[in-house]
């Protein structure tokens, strides 16, 4: 069992408040977000969704790596993108679609293999069970020679 932190201090109200997050290997820290870069074109921090694309992009390439090294294919080089989607809905706001793009130089094996293992590896990486409420999650995977 593993267990892994990310804590987040906010300062200041709504719309005008300034956040800093914090993971617990000081991958981020006190790194800023808030309602600039979540909903406008801030790019001077992050947000809750930038985040767990990132997230989502990272299981799913070891995912797929790990279930390729098991079949007995060698991954040369993975390149993921994970585009998450949000949108209002009523007073709130909703994530209703994450994209996921895989890329993906594997020597030796075939086309129907490589999708069959990069669909199971969506379906079997941590995150994509733990976002199983998002209505949609797609993958677009792309063996390159």
């Amino acid at each position: 069992m593993t267990e892994k932190s990310a804590s987040v201090h906010w300062e200041g109200r709504g719309k005008k408040g300034q956040g800093q997050i914090s993971t617990e290997t000081a991958a981020l820290k006190a790194y800023p977000y808030g309602f600039g870069s979540r909903f406008e074109d801030d790019r001077s921090g992050t947000n809750p969704e930038e985040l767990l694309g990132a997230a989502h992009a990272a299981c799913l390439t070891m995912a797929f790596s790990f279930a390729c090294d098991k079949a007995g294919f060698s991954t040369d080089k993975i390149d993921t993108r994970a585009r998450v989607r949000l949108v209002q809905q009523g007073d709130g706001f909703v994530i209703d679609r994450i994209a996921l793009t895989l890329e993906a130089v594997v020597p030796g094996i075939d086309e129907a293999k490589f999708q069959e293992i990069a669909a199971g590896a969506k379906k079997g990486c941590p995150l994509s069970k733990a976002l199983a409420s998002v209505p949609e999650i797609t993958l677009t995977a792309t063996l390159l020679k």
